[in-house]
């Protein structure tokens, strides 16, 4: 899998273009060298041949038949391994002069060259051979044919076919094999660059891309991308600065407003400057609700809450918030169901998982109308121990899920309805730290509203067993002797 995932990569496609761009070149200039050598040694030959009979010629045109005769005879008996071949025909293919005996088959070309086969069917003895000749018609009717033996001479082109067939392989398993160590160097550091930048992107945002110090392009991306990761994370925490500054800074007074504005309600009788006096304490709660929930998620942001990691009993925790929320769900007349699978072990932050669990359950009450239904369960699927909520809202469409964790963001429908759009922000929160992840959908895709599913999925642990120490018939147990192994109490609410 890994190799296949390697075979993808854009750079073993560039290794593997450069492959085939360079293969060619070679087999261009293989095969020119080829076409240039047999091209040479065919004319070589050819040339040859130009001289027999170009000496025959002379001898016919000196001393006549009989002299060709007499001098092809000549050649023959000079020449045992018949290197040339030469046969003097009449006009009805009778033999006069040669080393074969028959006329071999096949038509000459334009220019009277024929190649053929050196066997029994011509009268030859010896084993079969290639050759190439030259054949033309004498004064009188007389037929005659000039060649040479080329059997070296096309076993050479076959070593040279052969040598290049296999230069040609070797020339493409050294590319492909190039091609792979460069591209596997490449995704190296590549991997390196991504590994890095997933670590940044879970939140490690003081991590940066190492360099190998060569300065090369690698290194000047990395550089580049360093640059501008120190550049984000400086305006970041100047936007984080400032808006933490004014919620620590606002808190303070709006505290004090609330007080006096709470102290004025108990002492006015008007009713009417008391409904006002009340409204006016209900809004500064708002916003130090708002306030608190800005410092809160950024002390998630910047700290976590690692040190107070326990054991905690997921399905108790839920359940107690369940027990708190079912008479606000009365009130609207909404079905209630949970489903709880008990032993679903967590390691979290019991406070900041129950403001977590909270804030799903009174958005899923919030948002979902009268006679509306609601569910929470708890279950463990493999290692994941999960929280689901569901309803029969409003729902958010699917091109706004990714941007409701967003701090104040709130979907179109829902800002009529009380909010401040940092619930689900503290949720995503909360969920990051106990490196957890959420999962928004639809409850039901065929109704309108079609609701909404809230899924937390956390790493789960194993629960606990109790073990009981067998004790020996007879024995009395002390009191406090007992070997059993519970969650802590700290950890059940």
């Amino acid at each position: 899998m890994k190799l296949l995932s390697q075979l993808r990569t854009s750079s073993f496609q560039l290794a593997l273009l450069y492959m085939v761009v360079f293969a060619t070149s070679v087999f261009l200039l293989l095969a020119f060298i080829y076409w240039r050598t047999a091209g040479f040694m065919t004319a070589q030959t050819d040339e040859t041949i130009e001289a027999e009979i170009a000496g025959l010629a002379e001898q016919y045109r000196g001393r006549g038949v009989n002299g060709l005769i007499t001098i092809i005879r000549e050649r023959v008996a000079r020449d045992p391994n018949a290197k040339t071949i030469y046969l003097l025909t009449t006009e009805d293919f009778l033999k006069l002069a040669g080393n074969l005996e028959t006329w071999p088959e096949g038509s000459p070309s334009e220019g009277g060259w024929v190649n053929f086969t050196l066997s029994s069917a011509v009268g030859w003895k010896g084993p079969e051979r290639l050759a190439r000749a030259r054949i033309f018609e004498v004064q009188g009717g007389l037929r005659l044919l000039v060649g040479r033996d080329v059997d070296e001479l096309t076993s050479l082109k076959r070593v040279i076919e052969t040598a290049i067939n296999w230069g040609m392989g070797i020339t493409l398993a050294l590319a492909l094999l190039g091609g792979y160590l460069m591209s596997r160097n490449t995704i190296r550091r590549i991997e390196v660059i991504n590994n890095t930048s997933r670590r940044i992107m879970n939140g490690h945002l003081s991590l940066r891309i190492p360099t190998r110090g060569t300065e090369d392009d690698f290194d000047q991306l990395a550089e580049n991308l360093n640059q501008m990761l120190d550049r984000i994370v400086y305006l970041m925490e100047g936007i984080r600065h400032v808006s933490d500054s004014i919620a620590h800074d606002l808190r303070t007074p709006l505290t004090r407003l609330r007080n006096q504005l709470e102290t004025t309600l108990m002492s006015v009788d008007n009713d009417e400057a008391r409904e006002h006096a009340g409204r006016a304490v209900a809004e500064a709660d708002q916003l130090l609700a708002t306030f608190n929930a800005l410092l809160r998620i950024a002390r998630l942001e910047t700290k976590g809450n690692s040190s107070d990691m326990k054991r905690v009993a997921l399905d108790e925790l839920v359940s107690d918030a369940c027990e708190l929320y079912e008479a606000l769900a009365e009130d609207k007349d909404q079905m209630f169901e949970q489903s709880l699978q008990p032993d679903v072990i967590i390691e979290g932050d019991r406070d900041l998982l129950f403001q977590m669990i909270s804030n799903l359950i009174d958005n899923a009450i919030k948002y979902t109308p009268e006679h509306g239904a609601i569910g929470v369960a708890v279950r463990k699927e493999g290692e994941d121990a999960i929280f689901e909520v569901r309803d029969s809202g409003i729902g958010i469409p699917d091109d706004e899920k990714e941007q409701v964790f967003q701090r104040f963001y709130r979907v179109g429908k829902s800002r009529s309805l009380p909010g401040n759009g940092l619930g689900l922000s503290l949720v995503s929160a909360v969920a990051e730290v106990h490196k957890g992840r959420i999962v928004l959908s639809d409850t039901n895709e065929n109704t309108q509203p079609p609701g909404l599913t809230v899924a937390v999925h956390m790493p789960a642990l194993t629960p606990v067993r109790k073990r009981i120490r067998a004790i020996p018939a007879g024995q009395a147990q002390e009191p406090g002797s007992a070997d059993v192994s519970t969650p802590a109490a700290a950890d059940r609410t």
